[in-house]
């Protein structure tokens, strides 16, 4: 039997047997405190820390040998469907530049087939491309019969990002979608990520995943081209930057104390500071649905990611849910609950 590294085998095998697959399942996140100070740019000087959480919402990739057949080395199926020879022909940034980075390229004859299905679209504010990112690393190490940790997982994406492909994010994405669960994200200089689970009773849970709603408002641009902005702007905006992020500790204590309509309320106070950052965090379609919601009941929220559209958070006291739904007619509102797990495989075949 051949190694599993050892595609070529494929393409001199008459076998009809199904190839080897594996299959990827992560989760998106809501941040709710300290965007921005995830950014290298600040978090290389200054201490950055994020409060955030995945939930049941996930990204889905399928990894498999590439039958010799079909007379092509790589299909990516996305949005579109692409049947290419060689690697530069892609034209999905991640894709392309993750088969390079792992190293499944052209040079070692490799052929892969690549399937991305996602339960919420792309450029959306819930940190949809570093999931991306995470799930594909992790299947493409499944197909070298590798594990890898979470830490290193969130680094290898990371890098994949921000060094290879030049992307304007911050690092808060990678780790969550990685590790899972309901945390508090350090950054510390020169390059430190530390990962703190948040351990609340499950009846707190329960009391603040019954208080979100969610909301989709519809997308329009890169959030690299808004975090952009946002990090031109970090060194001219730093006492905004140390004020969302003692929110995060803050945010933890009124939880801790079961303070939740506090919690709410420092949801608000947090999307007046983060929207003074960059012109292009909010426009004025994302401020009148604020306005809707907030006139109808939520006591605060904010727009998901690096701005200008996609996902909204709203917290809602229960009472007030219905109102401010009919408030948001026309928006799409999406129930979920928090996840624990983050990235994983759930399907591995090394059949031959």
């Amino acid at each position: 039997m051949p190694s599993l590294t050892d595609l070529s085998y494929y393409r001199e095998t008459e076998s009809n047997e199904v190839p080897m697959m594996v299959i990827t399942k992560t989760p998106y996140r809501i941040s709710f405190f300290g965007g921005g100070t995830d950014y290298p740019k600040w978090y290389r000087e200054e201490e950055g820390a994020v409060l955030s959480t995945t939930i049941d919402k996930y990204c889905y990739i399928s990894c498999r040998v590439f039958p010799a057949y079909f007379n092509v080395k790589y299909r990516v199926i996305w949005s579109h469907i692409e049947n290419v020879s060689s690697v530069s022909e892609i034209l999905h940034p991640a894709v392309r530049e993750g088969i390079r980075f792992m190293g499944f390229d052209n040079t070692n004859g490799h052929c892969l087939e690549i399937h991305h299905q996602g339960d919420l679209p792309a450029r959306s504010g819930m940190g949809s491309s570093s999931t991306f990112a995470v799930g594909l690393i992790k299947a493409l190490k499944g197909m070298r019969e590798e594990m890898i940790g979470k830490h290193d997982l969130a680094r290898k994406a990371i890098e994949l990002e921000q060094q290879i492909m030049k992307e304007h994010v911050g690092s808060q994405d990678q780790v969550a979608a990685s590790f899972g669960g309901f945390n508090i994200i350090r950054f510390s200089p020169p390059d430190r990520i530390r990962v703190e689970p948040v351990i609340f009773p499950s009846t707190r849970i329960s009391e603040l995943e019954a208080r979100l709603m969610l909301f989709y408002a519809g997308t329009s641009r890169l959030s690299s081209e808004v975090a952009g902005e946002v990090i031109a702007n970090l060194d001219k905006k730093r006492d905004a930057l140390l004020e969302m992020r003692s929110y995060v500790e803050l945010g933890k204590s009124l939880l801790e104390e079961g303070r939740m309509d506090d919690f709410g309320r420092l949801l608000h106070d947090g999307w007046m500071l983060k929207r003074s950052i960059a012109q292009s965090i909010t426009n004025p379609t994302i401020d009148v649905i604020y306005g809707k919601a907030v006139d109808n009941g939520a006591l605060g929220g904010k727009l998901l990611g690096a701005g200008s559209t996609g996902f909204l958070l709203f917290y809602v006291p229960p009472e007030r849910q219905a109102h401010v739904k009919d408030s948001l007619y026309g928006l799409i509102h999406v129930p979920f609950r928090f996840e624990r797990e983050g990235s994983s495989i759930i399907y591995y075949s090394d059949k031959y």
